[in-house]
């Protein structure tokens, strides 16, 4: 695949981590995710993927409301390291540092949980990361998160932003749209610029 920017190797995230460029770090779960993991049901124990997770706070809350089958992915080793040490109880098994790219789809995911990992993608890998995401989970399975819906101008390094419009094309051909409209209570510095999604595999 030809790509205008580099890939964002482990090597590129450890090192804005270790500079404290981690700006997208919001030091919790976002209200939007939060509201959603409030309504799931812990009796069910659905499979879920946080892909590019981070410190994955969203792990972190799933983890206290008493879901068990929770997995974290990220390129780098920092964040997955800061998870374990701020949640001792969460399975070293379920933390992997890997390409999300090359990520098994067997057994499938329920739920998979985006939070700031698309948009610190190379936008030239956009139609793959939706097919990933549509191979990873079982059909009727849920895609969730946030999206930012907002021009970044031209940026040669992560985040990167887009629109409503482009994000539609990419996720249409495998999903069909439960919400994708914008997020009425984004973090305050978000405000507006983010779309709340919640698409089901068809």
């Amino acid at each position: 695949m030809e790509t205008v920017l580099p890939d964002f190797d482990a090597a590129y995230w450890q090192g804005r981590y270790a500079a404290g460029r981690d700006g997208w770090d919001a030091r919790e779960v976002t209200p939007p995710l939060r509201a959603y993991f409030d309504q799931m049901n812990t009796a069910e124990q659905p499979r879920i993927l946080i892909p590019g997770a981070g410190r994955a706070y969203e792990a972190e809350y799933l983890h206290q409301l008493g879901f068990k089958e929770v997995f974290v992915a990220d390129l780098a080793p920092e964040p997955l390291a800061a998870l374990a040490s701020r949640v001792p109880s969460f399975p070293a098994q379920h933390l992997s540092q890997v390409d999300f790219f090359k990520l098994p789809n067997d057994p499938p995911y329920d739920l998979i949980v985006e939070q700031t990992f698309f948009c610190a993608l190379n936008p030239a890998l956009r139609p793959a990361y939706v097919q990933q995401c549509a191979a990873l989970l079982r059909p009727g399975g849920t895609l969730m998160g946030l999206l930012f819906d907002t021009d970044f101008g031209p940026v040669q390094e992560p985040p990167f932003g887009g629109t409503k419009e482009e994000y539609r094309e990419y996720f249409a051909p495998y999903f069909e749209f439960r919400h994708f409209e914008t997020a009425t209570n984004s973090l305050r510095p978000r405000q507006g610029r983010e779309l709340f999604i919640c698409l089901k595999k068809k």
